[in-house]
């Protein structure tokens, strides 16, 4: 069916270039407004314009382009100045001190009076993260601030934080949008609507949203960044963006050119559009940009532990599905070699703290043995287990099934909503789920969290309400650890111990692609894949 529609597709390609040839000149003035607008899709949609709420990927990456914080990260991760032009940390690790740039002003707005904007000062830092604290909103990312003590305006252009205890990784947490800026008589004016009427100090700024439709912003004239050569930022005048629920209709979408972007590697078009190496088809390469690089990300099965079937309370059998299929063969087939097999524990590549040396080769013998030493011991002989996962995934989790059922072990797979899977993860209703993990920053603490005892979900992350006391102790006594190499090897036991429990099924590591028309440049990658486009042109 997918050839059929390709085809037809690339025959609408041509008709719709034909025209554009015999139409160029009289469009002129509509082509030349229509390269300064970024048009991309988000087939997961997105929940909120709030940074406070902003959770998942797609969230982030709108949110990118409406706020800033103090610090931010450069696409190798490193953090830089932001609103912040400097700081200084206390020769105890303690205190942290921010100087604030006096050139950064809201978007414009209404109620900021008489100039309809307003330059930020140090008090708009202390609401904005104020505002993570307050029960009432229950901001998801108030998890943030779990290591600060207190912080404060000490004048209009400077900001302090004060930790609870040193802990070396803080200021990559400032780098995430939850710790964006947001001016308090726009937030309190609109409440919980303020995640639909969002006032920020970031490249764009805020003009229309029909949710599941569309939204639009504008460039923000006001803009404090310039490039390295002087210009202002950001280039373009405006970006859109669609919400397609479809991968294979964004792809189709992206190739007839109304798309600049796509983001995405999906099983309905992957052979369509790269070669089994994960090389751009030839068919492609005079209109497409790929662009391929690290991303820390790491994708899973999970097991609920406090489950009541017995194959799921059994290490013989999670670990049995661990060493039951074939990584790379799964990423070469599935992913055209997109992404690197999770033979290792559950901190990507390239994290301080990976070891390969902690996780589960393919060995389908041992797998086939475990699951007869499990049917002996508890008398189950037809052992059955059931994978929830999302449409997206179901190839991989098919995968794993047949593998599995040829070493004596039934894997049902059932497919589900993201947010219908989302909601069931946290709160254990599901035995064993698909699922992947993001950096929020660059420190592996924040994978580990999943293994804490005191995150369980739904309050936290750990959906597996995994409990290890030597994990516990372990995982506080790195945040007081400053020696670099101290710390990654507390790390490495903290995932050795995860993996010995078999608590998980690491699949990849997952890699950033991106495709482009060729007529954009300055997009990017980075090893968050998050959107930054501010250095975007359309030629």
């Amino acid at each position: 069916m997918l050839k059929l529609t390709i085809n037809t597709i690339k025959n609408t390609v041509l008709t719709f270039a034909t025209a554009i040839l015999f139409t160029s000149c009289a469009n002129n003035n509509k082509n030349s407004s229509e390269n300064l607008v970024f048009r991309y899709n988000e087939y997961a949609n997105i929940n909120t314009l709030d940074p406070a709420f902003s959770r998942t990927l797609q969230d982030n990456s709108a949110c990118n382009q409406l706020f800033n914080g103090l610090v931010q990260l450069d696409s190798d991760l490193n953090i830089l100045p932001c609103i912040a032009k400097n700081w200084t940390v206390s020769d105890d690790g303690i205190t942290y001190t921010f100087s604030l740039r006096n050139d950064v002003y809201f978007h414009k707005h209404i109620l900021f009076g008489k100039d309809s904007t307003r330059t930020v000062n140090a008090s708009d830092f202390e609401y904005s993260l104020n505002r993570l604290r307050d029960d009432k909103i229950a901001a998801p990312g108030s998890w943030v601030l779990n290591k600060v003590d207190d912080f404060k305006a000490v004048n209009d252009t400077l900001f302090e934080i004060s930790l609870k205890q040193p802990f070396p990784a803080f200021i990559g947490l400032l780098t995430m949008k939850y710790c964006s800026v947001v001016p308090k008589e726009i937030v309190e004016h609109y409440g919980t609507e303020f995640r639909s009427h969002p006032i920020g100090t970031g490249p764009f700024k805020f003009k229309r949203w029909e949710e599941n439709i569309k939204l639009v912003y504008r460039k923000n004239e006001l803009y404090f960044e310039k490039d390295s050569i002087g210009n202002p930022l950001p280039y373009l005048e405006a970006v859109a963006l669609t919400f397609l629920p479809d991968k294979q209709s964004e792809f189709l979408q992206f190739i007839l050119g109304n798309l600049d972007y796509l983001n995405s590697l999906d099983a309905s078009y992957k052979d369509e559009l790269l070669t089994a190496d994960g090389r751009l088809r030839n068919t492609y390469s005079e209109s497409v940009n790929m662009i391929r690089g690290p991303y820390l990300n790491t994708e899973y099965l999970g097991f609920y532990l406090d489950s009541k079937t017995p194959e799921i309370q059994s290490t013989l059998i999670r670990k049995a599905v661990n060493y039951g299929f074939d990584r790379k063969k799964m990423i070469m087939y599935l992913r055209n070699g997109i992404g690197n097999p999770a033979n290792g524990g559950f901190i990507p590549l390239g994290l301080p703290g990976y070891s390969e040396s902690v996780g589960f080769t393919y060995q389908p013998e041992k797998a086939k043995q475990l699951i007869e030493q499990f049917k002996t011991e508890s008398g189950i002989e037809n052992p059955e287990i059931t994978l929830v996962t999302t449409s997206n995934y179901l190839s991989f989790c098919e995968f794993i099934q047949r593998e599995l059922e040829k070493n004596g072990l039934i894997i049902n797979v059932d497919v589900m909503p993201e947010a219908t899977l989302r909601s069931a993860r946290s709160n254990g209703k599901v035995d064993m789920f698909r699922s992947s993990w993001i950096a929020d920053y660059l420190d592996a603490e924040n994978y580990l969290s999943i293994f804490y005892s005191e995150n369980f979900a739904p309050n936290g992350s750990n959906y597996f309400h995994f409990k290890n006391d030597v994990v516990d102790s372990l995982y506080n006594k790195a945040f007081t650890i400053t020696d670099i190499e101290e710390r990654k090897h507390v790390y490495t036991t903290i995932d050795s111990i995860a993996m010995e429990h078999a608590i998980m099924v690491p699949l990849y590591y997952d890699e950033v692609i991106r495709f482009t028309r060729k007529n954009v440049t300055g997009l990017g990658i980075n090893p968050i894949n998050l959107l930054d486009l501010r250095y975007v042109k359309k030629h």
